[in-house]
């Protein structure tokens, strides 16, 4: 996914990515019927239910990995990487279903595992033969669109750079037109021409669309463009610089027809709320189960080693900053949670001699997972902060409690990238909250897979882990 520290304006979902995915549904299923055929089996209820179960895991894991986002043109390599990860997680889940439920036998039937072979091949076929008809008939001309900008704005050249990447648009550019003196141009290109050459071109039909480039402030130049607009057959879109505001997961609703853009939002609203929370209490239930042991020794330790509770409870900063409780292994002589809470620092004398083992390999945040199915936390998020150091800091960082838009979690992309342990510089915290919001901007659920895995490998190291 590509990363813009600006913001992320979600992208229109194009009818012809909805007929892509139900093509796909329609190949699972045809597939399975012919190798029914081949194999001269009758369809059954069963069969009806391998084919329900792997076409909604395939239609969820598929949307995980953005195998039908609009605007991509994805090497084949990774197309096949994508397809065949989609189809083998759909499998995986029709197999469990199988070993807990009554309505399907085991899956242990010579055309099952076939089905399973073939399926992916005729997924891939079916892509392949479609990216090549339809990048055969842009190059032959056929299904393009001429499309001229007005604005030689730095936004108007980052759309001709989505163009000239994305050949999949078939889009024959004509040029920038644009009635300022050139050493107001933010392009590189020559301008073909002055505004109503644009216009005139397409009173006579030889543009079919037309981006307006121009900045909000530029309103009653607009207004003229477009009532001469007004007066051709050509499509005609208006595109705000909006990244000037400094997007967070931005995305555009209507209200009674007013179009409304969100600045600051949370990504996890409605279906990828309930994904987020389903991933969390999943894999949280399933970490808890290989921990309960280690976590019991754990305890005993740190009440026979030194005076005091076995859990330390600190008030935390929460989603949208409400406060709320956070568990760990006690690894100190004190427990801190006033106005003023002092940072872990090297050699630090509160530190206990098993705490200080245990906050260098993140053992004392393994409560924090009970924190997660209490749905107080998440497994990845923006790590939280005591209160008094969430008071000190909203104050000193731009945009520093956006980092509140989602659950705080056990892990996140700031610490797999280097942002763990002691932050005692404001630099230090700065870049701990650039990642935060970047992960906001960018998430996904398999963004949140991808976290887990390399926490496992470099999440819990850290130079300024105290």
């Amino acid at each position: 996914m590509k990363s813009d520290s600006r913001g992320l304006i979600r992208e229109y979902n194009s009818k012809l990515i909805v007929v892509g995915q139900l093509l796909d549904m329609f190949v699972v299923g045809v597939t399975l019927w012919a190798v029914l055929d081949l194999k001269q089996v009758e369809w059954s209820d069963e069969h009806t239910w391998w084919l329900m179960i792997t076409i909604f895991g395939f239609y969820i894991f598929s949307g995980f990995l953005e195998l039908y986002k609009e605007n991509r043109s994805l090497p084949l390599r990774q197309e096949i990487k994508q397809i065949t990860i989609a189809w083998i997680c759909s499998i995986t889940i029709l197999v469990v279903v199988a070993q807990f439920s009554r309505v399907i036998t085991p899956l242990n039937e010579e055309n099952f595992l076939l089905w399973c072979l073939v399926v992916p091949v005729e997924l891939i076929s079916w892509h392949v033969i479609k990216n090549r008809i339809v990048r055969t008939a842009r190059k032959m001309g056929r299904n393009t669109r001429k499309v001229g900008i007005i604005g030689g704005t730095r936004l108007g050249g980052e759309l001709l750079e989505v163009f000239n990447k994305e050949d999949w648009m078939g889009i024959d550019f004509i040029g920038f037109f644009d009635d300022r003196n050139p050493s107001r141009h933010d392009v590189e290109q020559v301008i073909s021409g002055k505004i109503n050459d644009l216009v005139n071109k397409a009173k006579t039909g030889e543009v079919d669309i037309i981006y307006i480039t121009l900045a909000l402030k530029a309103e009653d130049r607009i207004k003229m463009i477009l009532a001469a607009l007004a007066d051709t057959t050509a499509s005609v879109y208006y595109v705000p610089d909006l990244f000037v505001f400094d997007l967070l997961r931005s995305n555009i609703n209507y209200i009674k027809g007013i179009p409304v853009f969100s600045v600051y939002d949370t990504p996890f609203y409605g279906v990828d709320g309930a994904a987020k929370r389903a991933f969390d209490v999943i894999v949280g239930t399933f970490i808890l189960i290989l921990i309960a042991i280690p976590m019991l020794f754990i305890a005993i330790a740190v009440k026979v080693s030194s005076p005091g509770n076995i859990l330390f409870k600190q008030r935390r900063y929460g989603f949208r900053g409400e406060e709320i409780t956070v568990w760990k292994f006690r690894s100190m002589s004190v427990t801190e949670d006033g106005d003023k809470v002092q940072q872990a620092q090297k050699n630090d004398p509160r530190v206990t001699k098993l705490g200080a083992f245990l906050r260098r390999t993140s053992l004392d945040e393994l409560p924090q997972f009970i924190n997660v199915l209490q749905g107080r936390m998440s497994i990845v998020g923006s790590r939280p902060h005591a209160v008094a150091h969430n008071e000190i800091y909203r104050g000193q960082i731009h945009g520093y409690m956006l980092r509140h838009k989602v659950k705080p979690g056990i892990t996140g992309l700031a610490q797999i990238s280097g942002f763990r342990g002691e932050t005692d510089t404001l630099d230090k915290m700065e870049g701990r909250v650039k990642y935060d919001l970047q992960y906001i901007r960018n998430w996904s659920l398999w963004g949140d897979f991808k976290i887990v895995f390399f926490t496992i490998f470099k999440g819990f190291k850290g130079d300024k882990v105290y």
